[in-house]
């Protein structure tokens, strides 16, 4: 992607983020009362924003790509880790393959909405997002099934309680990766 369009993506990111701010990010344990505008524009009493897109593209079980507002946004899923398929250096690990091939089956091509948390941008200039598919948030979806291990990643956390829940039931079932690796 050329400079120009990465920075573009990142500005309309970055205006959400700066909604979020302004709403005050409050704890909710279920999706914001409303959905942005595609401007940024608060979502309920939850203070939560959010933004519909359309996933153009899968990286791996926990890293996407979506259309928003014109721009290609890279977005990395909050709360989760799935085991690497595409880490420069880092060999392909036990179910990531699997991980990978749910998210795009789930994914690809489909509309989301993308909530964000306190912290918009990671490190490696991806946007943080959880991913709703209607009322599931995608992203407890890859716990409960076993594709991903709940990993807190503060100040980011509003979901962590649900994802850690789901890990335990995955995990004593025996689910994905855990009866697999």
């Amino acid at each position: 992607m050329s400079g120009r369009r990465r920075a573009s993506a990142t500005a309309v990111v970055l205006g959400l983020a700066v909604a979020v701010m302004v709403a005050g990010c409050g704890g909710s344990d279920g999706p914001a009362s409303g959905t942005s505008d595609g401007a940024g524009t608060p979502g309920g009493s939850g203070g939560s924003v959010k933004a519909n897109a359309t996933v153009t593209r899968v990286v791996d079980g926990d890293t996407i790509h979506v259309a928003l507002n014109g721009g290609d946004v890279t977005i990395r899923l909050i709360g989760i880790d799935t085991p690497e398929t595409v880490a420069p250096g880092q060999p392909v690990e036990c179910y990531g393959p699997q991980a990978s091939r749910f998210t795009t089956s789930e994914l690809s091509g489909r509309r989301i909405a993308l909530e964000f948390d306190q912290q918009p941008i990671d490190p490696f200039d991806r946007t943080l997002a959880y991913v709703w598919l209607g009322d599931e948030i995608f992203n407890e979806t890859l716990v409960d099934e076993g594709y991903a291990e709940a990993k807190s990643y503060p100040p980011n956390t509003r979901y962590q309680a649900r994802l850690d829940a789901a890990e335990v039931a995955a995990r004593a079932s025996d689910r994905g990766m855990w009866g697999a690796c």
